[in-house]
């Protein structure tokens, strides 16, 4: 299969229409060729003109490892042009940046996740280009989760940089189809065209989403390691909201949780008897780890992984979003005074908890804190979220 940036350098009639225009990238370290040249290197070798680029949170090229650390502005040293950070200072690129270049080309891997902010990235730099009469490409890539949809939809008043809009967890878009629904939904008068992959099956096994074999997976952020963790991350990305790691710190990030003062056995026997039909398409195993940075960093913590990247996974069974939210209530059935929800800055965020941002609104944590809730009271409040929303994607699919 080809990703759109391989089209886009090997079909002269596509590079052709940027001939004479001043080009712009906003890429990160997985905007690689299919050789892994990194793309604003092969724009430059194949003659584009480029005279900017644009680096969303970790950077054009790669940042510090951990969770929420801002990314200069720069001048590239190979090319000579200006690298504006998207993640400092700013978050929305501003009238000064938007004026070296007549098209941006967005070449971005995402992970399918709403929280993922390179989807408001997006959304800010669409609206930008609307305001000031520049042209957007996407060249599009896989969605590694696939097409599954899953979680509560964002609520009005609660977007944020984790959330750019009314998308469930798991959205089952690609980049390219998320930015036809921002110019739709948004109604933005804006030039823009999406360069499609060619060949992108997201039903097709083992990948369901990644051409697994067939392309090298390189991190889209620091602790996004690999496939398995992005299966998971629509549902473990929560746990940046509460007190339990991670796994940041670990060689496992995202893929596993826990802390301290849990005991991971007794957390499972409760979870298998809340729900055991959020458990389905994937194995649990109880592990200790250390993390070397981050939350509980240095003390050893027992918890759970999530184990996706064997026989035994079943891509449409697999509920993340509802595996991590029936932990958190097992913890609190175990420990009902357990300070589970973290109270701090997230995401340029002050006055609401992480865990209402990270939602879009604060249905999950309720459910959680609820004592008489059940697992067939949150399945009523989201499975009317996941169908409207997969009614209302059908028009912006182009991957069918």
């Amino acid at each position: 299969m080809k990703f759109g940036i391989d089209r886009l350098l090997d079909e002269p009639s596509l590079r052709r229409e940027l001939q004479g225009k001043r080009v712009a990238l906003l890429a990160h370290p997985a905007s690689v060729t299919t050789d892994l040249t990194h793309s604003l290197d092969a724009l430059a070798a194949a003659g584009v003109q480029l005279t900017a680029a644009f680096g969303p949170q970790h950077g054009l090229r790669g940042d510090k490892q951990d969770n929420m650390v801002e990314s200069p502005t720069f001048n590239d040293p190979i090319h000579g042009i200006p690298v504006f950070s998207l993640y400092g200072e700013v978050r929305r690129p501003t009238d000064e940046m938007m004026q070296p270049f007549d098209v941006l080309l967005v070449d971005l891997q995402d992970l399918g996740c709403r929280i993922y902010t390179f989807i408001t990235t997006l959304r800010y730099v669409l609206e930008a280009a609307a305001k000031h009469g520049k042209s957007v490409w996407v060249l599009d890539r896989p969605n590694p989760a696939g097409r599954p949809i899953e979680g509560l939809r964002l609520r009005a008043g609660w977007e944020s940089f984790v959330g750019a809009g009314p998308l469930p967890m798991r959205h089952g878009l690609t980049l390219g189809e998320l930015a036809h629904w921002f110019v739709r939904t948004l109604k933005l008068n804006v030039d823009y065209r999406v360069i499609e992959m060619q060949g992108w099956q997201p039903e097709s096994a083992p990948g369901y989403g990644w051409p697994l074999g067939e392309r090298t997976w390189v991190n889209p952020s620091p602790n996004a390691p690999n496939l398995w963790m992005a299966r998971a991350y629509a549902g473990t990305v929560m746990l940046e909201g509460t007190t339990l790691s991670e796994g940041r710190g670990t060689t496992r990030p995202l893929e596993l949780f826990g802390a301290p003062d849990i005991d991971a056995n007794q957390v499972l026997t409760e979870m298998r008897s809340l729900a055991p039909q959020w458990l389905h398409g994937c194995r649990l195993r109880p592990c200790y780890f250390e993390p070397t940075f981050h939350k509980h960093v240095g003390k050893l913590c027992s918890g759970l992984q999530i184990h996706v990247e064997d026989p035994s996974y079943d891509h449409h069974a697999f509920l993340p979003w509802r595996l991590q939210t029936l932990a958190f209530k097992a913890i609190r059935r175990l420990h009902p005074d357990y300070p589970l929800w973290r109270d701090f800055h997230y995401e340029y965020e002050k006055d609401r908890l992480a865990i209402d941002i990270i939602n879009g609104g604060p249905q999950l944590r309720e459910w959680v804190d609820d004592a008489n809730s059940t697992a067939a009271d949150l399945d009523a409040s989201t499975q009317p979220d996941e169908k409207s929303w997969a009614q209302e994607r059908e028009a912006f699919l182009i991957y069918r």
